[in-house]
């Protein structure tokens, strides 16, 4: 199977040099940070001006919006050539029409005031050629310049690499935890790959955006398919939600703390202004108790006694309240729970028997099915 180098770029191909729009070439599920325009097959009034600006998608996570030409008119798919420094880019729009003006209220950006990069023109055959030209060599340009900072001893991890549309210029993306003087490096690679190098450093969480990956979840990276904005998480978040304080599970392939431990921190933080304060004891006559795990979202709370910690007794939240409230008034009930053999006794029978049916049901009405079949046999053999 031929290897697709266009697949960081959206596409579920190269493109062909003769065309400069196909259909099948772009392809939403093949983009980081996808688009869909939804506002497609809505037409704005006559009287309502169109916007002359347009988003173009280039390697990864990359993306930039780029003024349209008056005689020129885009949709998505195109493959356009737009202002770079220097010379110029090749990159496939993504969004045009009304729904580029909701990504720049996104984004913060007001049209009207900002000066943006021009679309030149529609790419012609040749631009194509030489582009799909430039992609071929991003792997190996990666390996060497890798082995090449190794040599030179840097402290650099060089993650990707991008070429211009026009392969005059490549753009190396690395991470490094300290500064690093790359300029012997630069010499080095541009004699070796005979192109202008930039280097350009980024984050542990933009690496991880670059690349794209699977999460624990089983799902894509949420900074490759929609995340922008990168909050910072504390481990704060992760006590508020009562989860396990194990670096291996709280860490993302970015190496730091997952961005989705801040999704519900705000939900958790509402819910425990309803619990009472975790370092008050509850006195009984069997004892003091002490606080071990709580359920938030059940409204759950586990004590044991300080005489025998391994046992765990689980109360409610309201339980919780009324003990708290009766040591405050100086009385003491007989225990946690008053009807916790009651209560265990029935859980453990339910449990049983739940247990009981489940394993056996199923054998049990085969058995009773293959005696039936029996007496049918040797009714039809009398």
């Amino acid at each position: 199977m031929e290897k697709n180098n266009f697949i960081s770029r959206g596409c579920r191909c190269a493109p062909r040099p003769n065309t400069t729009r196909q259909e099948e070439l772009h392809a939403h599920s093949c983009t980081k940070l996808n688009v869909f325009n939804w506002l497609d097959n809505i037409k704005p009034p006559k009287s309502y001006p169109s916007l002359d600006i347009v988003e173009v998608r280039f390697k990864n996570s990359r993306k930039d919006f780029f003024k349209v030409p008056e005689d020129l008119t885009l949709e998505e798919g195109d493959i356009v050539a737009v202002e770079a420094s220097p010379g110029h880019d090749i990159g496939i729009v993504t969004i045009a029409g009304e729904i580029v003006n909701l990504q720049l209220k996104k984004k913060k950006t007001d049209y009207r005031t900002t000066e943006f990069k021009k679309v030149y023109r529609k790419a012609k055959v040749s631009d194509i050629e030489k582009w799909v030209a430039a992609v071929e060599l991003e792997e190996q340009t990666m390996h060497g310049s890798r082995e090449t900072a190794s040599d030179l001893n840097l402290q650099m991890k060089i993650s990707d690499v991008e070429y211009q549309g026009d392969k005059t210029k490549a753009i190396f993306y690395y991470t490094a935890d300290e500064r690093v003087d790359f300029r012997e490096l630069i010499k080095v690679l541009a004699e070796k790959f005979n192109v202008r190098i930039e280097m350009r450093q980024i984050g542990m969480r933009q690496e991880a955006s670059r690349l794209g990956g699977i999460g624990s979840c089983g799902r894509e990276l949420c900074c490759a398919t929609w995340l922008t904005n990168f909050r910072s998480v504390s481990t704060n978040a992760a006590r508020t939600q009562q989860l396990s304080l194990n670096p291996q599970k709280l860490a993302g392939q970015c190496s730091k703390l997952k961005c989705c431990i801040n999704y519900e921190n705000d939900c958790y933080l509402d819910a425990l202004k309803d619990y009472p304060d975790t370092e008050v004891l509850l006195e009984t006559k069997k004892g003091k108790a002490f606080h071990q795990k709580t359920d938030i979202l059940r409204n759950i709370m586990w004590y044991s006694y300080q005489d025998n910690p391994s046992n765990f007794v689980n109360l409610t939240l309201e339980r919780v309240k009324e003990i708290q409230d009766l040591n405050r008034k100086k009385i003491v009930p007989d225990e946690l729970r008053p009807d916790d053999s009651s209560e265990t006794a029935i859980t453990q029978e339910q449990g049983k028997g739940y247990e009981e049916d489940s394993l056996t049901r199923f054998d049990k009405q085969k058995s009773g099915d293959k005696k039936k079949k029996r007496r049918n046999k040797s009714r039809k053999k009398r």
